[in-house]
């Protein structure tokens, strides 16, 4: 199959909006749920005019009936009917009716630990228990943590962007962490692989478990004492009202459905030329998972005919791009919303941090099958 031009050309302009527009345009920055949801309506209308073998593609039931239950229903291995949104909500209502004792909790296990300690607790043990509690809920406990600690805003938002990292990587080692490892688990299930609960963690943890430890260390470096100058998010400041937490979960309902269309939407590109790509040049092209949503690559990249060292590559590109800019992962998109952390301020870190990240894992996957 070869892409018409037309297509090619409308899908890397809404890439490109995607990319850059939440940078350059303030009231797209402000807005960035309803200007994705907008350019994952075009990117699907686009995609309608291409016919993929066995794929369905552009506007059909079935891709609605997906975006309007994704943000309220994720797939998992234990099949509870739970999804982002509620989890959003009902902690979200916690916060508000106790957000008192719970951050005065926290304040006081950061004072016995010291803040360099809690931070180091918050970004790995997060990171490794985010596989066994979804990545969703250790995004906001994550969020909770950091609001009610004595930082600077500027240390509050390193600490997020970092932790947001380690939680991404954590969360896919069982397919109770995140829609991605689910994914991956179904597809190789059969020959040769026969993959089960077990299979990732057995597969990456070699490497996640160590990246999570060093992502914890270079936190404790990158957070700083509070600045009383610093009009910081301050636990004791909460401010939050019952409309408050609707609209952040309804914020959130908005940006899966963005995501959901944006991922089916670039399909022709994903299946055309992402998924045929060698092994060295996939890890790199899946950066795309900084915007787009990284089951949707899983599904189309991931099959039984990868060797194990291309489905680490694939895997490994996806998990660390995630962290890179806030519609990457599940967790950037919570912290973001309830911290208010702009594109630019999460891309301050999150893209050097990534690129770093990329460039130590390439050296440590792929040299080896050199010598």
């Amino acid at each position: 199959m070869t892409l018409d031009l037309g297509v090619t050309i409308g899908l890397f302009i809404i890439f490109l909006a995607v990319l850059i527009g939440p940078f350059r345009v303030k009231i797209i920055e402000q807005n960035l749920e309803v200007f994705l949801f907008i350019c994952g309506v075009a990117a699907l209308t686009i995609s309608g005019f291409v016919t993929l073998p066995g794929e369905a593609t552009g506007w059909r039931l079935g891709i609605i009936e997906e975006a309007l239950v994704a943000p309220v229903y994720i797939q998992n291995a234990s099949h509870i009917p739970i999804g982002i949104v509620q989890v959003v909500l009902i902690v979200g209502f916690i916060i508000y009716k106790w957000h008192g004792p719970i951050h005065g909790a926290i304040r006081s296990m950061a004072e016995k630990l010291s803040l360099k300690v809690m931070v180091f607790i918050l970004i790995a043990v997060l990171g490794l228990v985010s596989s066994v509690i979804s990545a969703i809920l250790a995004a906001i406990i994550l969020v909770e943590m950091a609001n009610a600690l004595p930082l600077s805003r500027k240390s509050k938002i390193d600490l997020v962007v970092i932790a947001c990292f380690s939680i991404g990587l954590g969360a896919a080692l069982t397919p109770l962490g995140e829609p991605l490892s689910t994914i991956a688990i179904q597809k190789l299930s059969g020959e040769p692989y026969h993959a089960t609960f077990n299979y990732l963690l057995n597969l990456l943890g070699k490497y996640i478990i160590p990246g999570i430890i060093a992502y914890g260390i270079v936190g404790m470096f990158f957070i700083g004492k509070a600045d009383a100058k610093d009009q910081g998010l301050k636990g004791e400041d909460y401010k939050e009202t019952l409309r408050d937490v609707i609209m952040r979960a309804v914020k959130v309902y908005v940006f899966i459905m963005a995501l959901v269309f944006l991922g089916d939407g670039f399909k022709p590109i994903i299946f055309e030329y992402i998924a045929k790509m060698p092994s060295e040049a996939l890890y790199w092209i899946n950066m795309v998972s900084a915007i787009l949503d990284n089951a949707t690559l899983t599904a189309a990249e991931i099959g039984p005919t990868f060797t194990p060292l291309q489905i680490e590559a694939a895997l490994m590109g996806l998990l660390i791009a995630g962290g890179m800019l806030i519609p990457g992962n599940i967790p950037n998109i919570i912290s973001a919303g309830k911290l208010g952390i702009t594109s630019k301020e999460w891309a301050r870190l999150g893209v050097p941090l990534g690129l770093v990240t990329m460039a130590v894992y390439f050296v440590i996957i792929f040299v080896p099958s050199y010598i």
